[in-house]
């Protein structure tokens, strides 16, 4: 056994030997968790570099990758490991593996997607400053309200008000932040609304069940981990008590929702990839600062709306 771990260190060490010599860049690529919409962001974010010349497969960077599965002690560990190796930058999706980036390095540049703006992610200091090494595409939660405010156009009552059920995670400052965001959009909208706090994955299929057993009329996928890691459920509980499943995020529409107006997850990646490749290029961060989300649309599931019999606007693009 000690053989085997001196054997694979000494690996490590002299593949990062060889990437210093051969002066290839090296990128980082910190997942928090597998999810095959947040998976899209990844995809668009090699994608751009690649078109910009940073291609693993032709050697002009390394990549070094790791996926936490949804585990804050091994994403904090994987973090660790990542600055230890020294990479050119690391790469962070989503809001989690951005904080534990930032928390953990103030040297490092680290390019985020599919994340929250510092000052939601709290990471500003006490004079209000962003850190400095922070950089990709963020998002505020304005785009949340007009998501929600799509559903009195869709959606029809049963009693009167339109009863809207919907998670959230108490330890996501996103997620807090957008639920606080919605309370208000409930009482602009006269809508009712019917929200839980979920603490994991685990707790999600018994806290939707509880949310079905007070009567919504729609589902609202706030965006969250936890919501991400345990969709598939949510929709299949939400589709055995009729009851249709609005969100935010353009891809969970592929996923089994009815409908949203969102950020588009690859072009999120994709803008991300951009900045990097500049960085990679240049050797230069002083023209380079994060920047919030430019791909935003109306989608919907077309499956679903024939499912629940609503008619859809053609304002919004139906999903493949």
């Amino acid at each position: 056994m000690k053989r085997t771990t001196i054997g694979f260190f000494f690996l490590i060490y002299l593949s990062a030997c060889i990437n210093k010599k051969n002066d290839v860049p090296v990128v980082a690529f910190i997942d928090a968790f597998q999810d095959n919409t947040i998976a899209m962001a990844k995809q668009g974010f090699f994608d751009a570099l690649s078109e910009k010349g940073f291609d693993e497969k032709k050697g002009t960077i390394s990549v070094i990758y790791r996926n936490a599965q949804g585990d804050i002690p091994t994403l904090t560990q994987i973090t660790k490991y990542m600055i230890s190796q020294n990479p050119t930058l690391i790469a962070t999706s989503p809001t989690l593996s951005t904080i534990t980036a930032i928390q953990n390095t103030k040297t490092i540049p680290v390019f985020m997607m599919v994340s929250s703006t510092p000052k939601l992610m709290k990471l500003n200091d006490a004079k209000g400053n962003e850190p400095v090494n922070l950089f990709g595409t963020g998002e505020n939660i304005d785009y949340i309200d007009t998501s929600f405010d799509l559903i009195p156009s869709l959606i029809l009552p049963k009693n009167g008000k339109i009863k809207v059920g919907m998670i959230f995670n108490q330890s996501e400052p996103q997620s807090v932040s957008a639920m606080e965001g919605i309370k208000k959009r409930v009482d602009i909208n006269k809508m009712e609304l019917v929200a839980l706090p979920v603490n994991s994955s685990a707790e999600v299929q018994l806290v939707t069940q509880s949310l079905l057993s007070n009567d919504i009329d729609v589902f609202f996928a706030n965006p969250d981990n936890t919501i991400f890691a345990s969709f598939e459920s949510i929709v299949k509980l939400c589709d055995q008590s009729n009851v249709p499943v609005m969100t935010s995020e353009a891809g969970l529409v592929a996923r089994g929702a009815l409908a949203a107006y969102g950020a588009d997850i690859y072009q999120w990646g994709y803008q991300t990839g951009l900045q990097a490749a500049e960085y990679l290029k240049t050797g230069k961060l002083d023209n380079i600062s994060w920047d919030l989300v430019k791909e935003r649309k109306r989608v919907y599931n077309s499956e679903k709306a024939g499912k629940y019999k609503i008619k859809i606007p053609d304002t919004y693009k139906a999903m493949p």
